[in-house]
């Protein structure tokens, strides 16, 4: 089991053992998954999705790396989070059995968590309901959220113009061209890492488009 937050391990590993289940690790990071399962080969991984260093998506990233070298491997997602970029990666990894995505707010009943977690380690799929909603939303145009306004900013971000640039191109402040750019990353769920990075993302997502 991989989480990051020490007080929900413990919580999670004391409820597992209630339910008859053997934690044979419990860690803290993406590295530390990766090196349990390889010395532990356990019947099932389950892991978030959030963890360090960057707190993005390394513990999806592993579970995705694990499930590619090994395909029969169980493995449960269990987060706050929906990450649609490797979410639909892991859930089509093997033939797509044995593998879940739960998001943590949304189990009502910890029976339910311990049914998900026997379904997945026998070879099913479990997935929340959000997750698939929002994974098929993913699939129609990325840039059909985004506003008109939005769209025109974006464009001019595509032709490697600054905010002072783009801000005189559509006579506006840079404020408010710095609050559009905000809300496109933000509906292009670009995850939180350097703006200048972020802003490549969502140029090569336009350019996709």
């Amino acid at each position: 089991m991989a989480e990051d937050s020490v007080l929900l391990r413990e919580g999670l590993t004391a409820l597992l053992d209630r339910f008859g289940h053997q934690v044979v690790a419990a860690v803290g990071d993406a590295d530390a998954l990766t090196a349990a399962v390889s010395r532990h080969t356990p019947d099932l991984v389950v892991t978030d999705v959030r963890m360090p260093p960057g707190f993005q998506d390394e513990g999806l990233r592993a579970a995705v790396a694990l499930r590619e070298g090994d395909p029969s491997l169980p493995v449960l997602v269990l987060s706050q989070y929906v990450q649609r970029a490797y979410a639909a990666d892991l859930l089509d990894s093997g033939d797509g059995t044995g593998v879940g995505y739960l998001l943590k707010d949304r189990v009502g009943q910890v029976e339910d968590f311990d049914a998900a977690l026997r379904a997945v380690a026998a070879g099913g799929t479990v997935v929340d309901p959000e997750v698939v909603r929002q994974l098929l939303r993913r699939r129609r145009d990325p840039l059909e959220r985004l506003t008109p306004r939005e769209r025109e900013v974006l464009a001019l971000i595509a032709e490697g113009r600054s905010n002072a640039s783009v801000a005189r191109q559509l006579v506006v402040s840079e404020a408010a061209v710095g609050k559009h750019i905000g809300n496109i990353l933000a509906k292009l769920d670009l995850p939180p890492a350097d703006d200048t990075h972020r802003r490549v993302l969502a140029v090569l997502t336009y350019l996709r488009a």
